[in-house]
């Protein structure tokens, strides 16, 4: 008798655990509503938007957003990697949990997570679509007239990037190794790039790129090609601020990685007269804050301000 008293206990000390427990999703529920039961994503999300790098063009254009529009008052980005911005997007997608990234085009998060959408950007602050451009030293059409040739013909579209660096996140396979699978496979593209191009023994070109999956996409298929017509080829992946100043003070030959005329336009403003802009090499990319589709907002004027 002593036994069923004891398990006759223990059940209703489970059974109000579990109506404890119930209470407080449902206060966090409320917590997190405006008055007409709508959830308060802003609240949700702790009034912060998960970033990447610091210094990196979105990075800091975020910063200016969260300056310019009144509605994020009080919001921060945080600012790690892009890899840990990835898991916090998968595990809250996963969950399905409110989130907000710092989302740009290319990138394979979109292949990975296609239900997402950025958020309308009334002040422009972002910017509309944008090019990643080919940058040169001057000096460089003079003193090596194949290689600048080369650069300047190098374009591809960003179904292209997208699907090297979807084959990378999902082998784990290097990127460089993929994108010289990929200028094998795509001969027709390619030699659109050598179109005019001599061939050359073992001229030397230092190109200089960011860690990002995206510009290593580019800077892998561009070194690829240029090995094809006899150049060495070095890339180095450094600071976006560097990939502008080591090419302005002539200590790079080229980038492939400008994204203009918004995200990196505070690097090109100062070194522009020092260097050479070749135009796009890819159209269509594009910055912005990304949420889930499952999130009931469309614009960054839908946050509210940090009380």
């Amino acid at each position: 008798m002593k036994l069923k008293i004891t398990n006759v206990g223990f059940i209703f000390a489970l059974l109000v655990t579990f109506m404890l427990a119930a209470c407080g999703d449902s206060e966090a529920t409320e917590s997190n509503s405006d008055n007409n039961g709508k959830v308060n994503y802003s609240e949700a999300v702790d009034h912060t938007i998960i970033g990447i790098e610091p210094g990196a063009g979105i990075s800091v254009t975020t910063e200016a957003a969260i300056e310019e529009y009144e509605n994020l008052q009080g919001w921060e980005v945080a600012l790690s990697s892009t890899g840990a911005m990835m898991t916090e997007l998968d595990n809250a997608i996963r969950n399905e949990e409110p989130i907000v990234v710092t989302g740009w085009n290319p990138h394979w998060m979109f292949a990975a997570h296609p239900d997402m959408k950025y958020l309308e950007d009334p002040k422009g602050i972002y910017g509309g679509e944008e090019g990643i451009n080919s940058i040169a030293r001057l000096g460089l059409e003079e003193e090596k007239p194949e290689a600048y040739k080369l650069i300047d013909q190098f374009e591809w579209d960003v179904e292209d990037m997208e699907s090297i660096m979807f084959e990378a996140e999902e082998t784990g396979r290097d990127i460089e190794e993929i994108a010289y699978e990929w200028v094998e496979d795509n001969e027709d593209k390619v030699a659109v790039w050598l179109e005019g191009v001599d061939d050359v023994d073992g001229v030397e070109v230092e190109l200089v790129s960011t860690p990002w999956d995206s510009e290593r996409a580019s800077s892998g298929v561009l070194k690829a090609a240029m090995e094809k017509k006899g150049f060495d080829v070095t890339v180095t992946d450094v600071d976006v601020a560097i990939v502008f100043e080591s090419v302005a003070t002539g200590n790079a030959d080229a980038s492939a990685a400008a994204w203009l005329p918004i995200t990196h336009k505070e690097f090109y403003n100062k070194h522009k007269d020092n260097l050479i802009d070749l135009g796009p090499n890819l159209t269509g990319a594009k910055i912005g804050l990304v949420v889930p589709n499952y999130m009931d907002i469309d614009s960054i004027e839908d946050l509210k301000p940090k009380n």
